[in-house]
């Protein structure tokens, strides 16, 4: 391990890290399913054609995830940083001017481009610079998605109440300037970590991560919540609005969500460090389940109220828990590759996880058996970490 003196203080490293996730992530992925209502409906777009924008967001953060690793590892996290803000700045800038179907389907790929190189990237950077408290600097940056769920669910009803096309587009415009100056603090004051003195190609990188039988397990759960958790964020708050929930009161209760969750990422690193990666999963996912079931069972105002809540409680228990695992029973020259191979999956998931969805609700006219199969997913997510309840200790630099 580098010593402590070299490293940027933790008070640093974790705002930023918390900036990056909140624009590739929540703006990037997220921030549309909240859009999407208003966005839909004065473009004309069909709930097919909508979930299809979400898919090739999803497309393009698969594309080039396995690259960003190796981009970041011969030209530097930072970097790597610093070009997925930069697309993903430019695909909100496109959207908030641009109307044409194939040019929106362009600025959403540009988004999913730009989340590959910064997230992955970001984790691998978080884990090289404090390896010894891995998931707690991963729940950190994880509040990010927290705070800016918070942020989006609290504001962008607001501005969209209108149902006007320039209160969406007003949104994407916010979410470009925002990019702009999170570019500027990461050129100002993120630190590239010290390389490691043994160089990893993509194909050793693969090979080691595929033959070791936890990464693999955890990259079928990621799948798993990738799949479940893109699909409950672009269509619950739509399922509460077409339940009779009133914007306002459903942009609240995904603030909500939002808020519950920036405290509980950090939690659930520091826990899962201590009790297991495996059983912080399985209870996540146990909760997740009641957590979808409820407003299928029960479309009702309370119903919705809990799912948010319960979400908010388990959903970064997942990311912190999968992303933690991944990294901790392989050397660390090998972490970055680990962290893009279960990421594949969860991109996997996340691009067929909205053009199923889409064309169910379509077929359907209804919201209710989607996230009845969500459920299903996510038991047989449960089930497989199960089998994860004896984690090794993590793997120190």
């Amino acid at each position: 391990m580098f010593a402590s003196a070299k490293r940027p203080p933790i008070l640093l490293l974790v705002p930023i890290s918390m900036l990056c996730t909140l624009v590739a992530v929540v703006f990037g992925r997220l921030a549309y399913g909240l859009v999407l209502p208003v966005m839909r409906e004065t473009l004309g777009l069909s709930y097919s054609q909508a979930a299809n924008l979400g898919t090739v967001t999803a497309l393009g953060y698969l594309v080039l995830l396995l690259y960003a690793g190796v981009f970041a590892g011969r030209h530097g996290g930072k970097k790597a940083i610093l070009l997925g803000l930069s697309l993903g700045a430019i695909g909100f800038a496109g959207l908030s001017q641009f109307s044409a179907y194939p040019l929106l389907m362009l600025c959403m790929t540009l988004m999913g481009f730009g989340t590959a190189f910064t997230f992955t990237p970001l984790i691998s950077l978080l884990g090289a610079w404090y390896p010894e408290r891995r998931g707690m600097v991963i729940g950190f940056a994880g509040s990010g998605v927290g705070i800016g769920i918070l942020l989006a669910g609290t504001l962008v009803p607001i501005v969209t109440e209108a149902g006007t096309e320039a209160s969406w587009r007003a949104i994407w415009a916010t979410f470009a300037g925002i990019a702009v100056l999170v570019i500027a603090l990461v050129a100002l004051f993120l630190r590239e970590p010290p390389q490691h003195e043994e160089p990893v190609s993509m194909r050793q990188g693969l090979k080691t991560v595929y033959h070791n039988p936890h990464v693999v397990r955890m990259a079928l759960i990621y799948g798993v919540v990738g799949l479940t958790y893109i699909v409950q964020v672009l269509f619950m708050y739509s399922f509460a609005l077409d339940a009779g929930v009133a914007p306002q009161l459903a942009g609240r209760l995904v603030a909500v969500m939002g808020f519950v969750s920036i405290f509980s990422g950090p939690i659930w690193g520091w826990l899962a460090d201590r009790v297991g990666h495996g059983r912080a999963l399985t209870f996540c996912m146990t909760v997740a389940i009641f957590a979808t079931l409820l407003p299928v069972l029960w479309p009702v105002t309370l119903a919705f109220t809990v799912h948010f809540v319960l979400t908010g409680l388990s959903v970064t228990g997942l990311f912190t828990s999968v992303l933690a695992a991944a990294t901790s029973t392989v050397k660390p020259q090998h972490a970055a590759m680990a962290v893009s191979f279960v990421t594949v999956f969860f991109a996997l998931g996340q691009l067929i996880g909205p053009a199923l969805a889409g064309l169910l609700i379509d077929w359907q006219q209804d919201f209710r058996l989607t996230f009845a199969l969500s459920a299903l997913l996510m038991l047989i997510g449960a089930v497989v970490s199960h089998g994860s309840t004896a984690v090794a200790k993590p793997t120190h630099s």
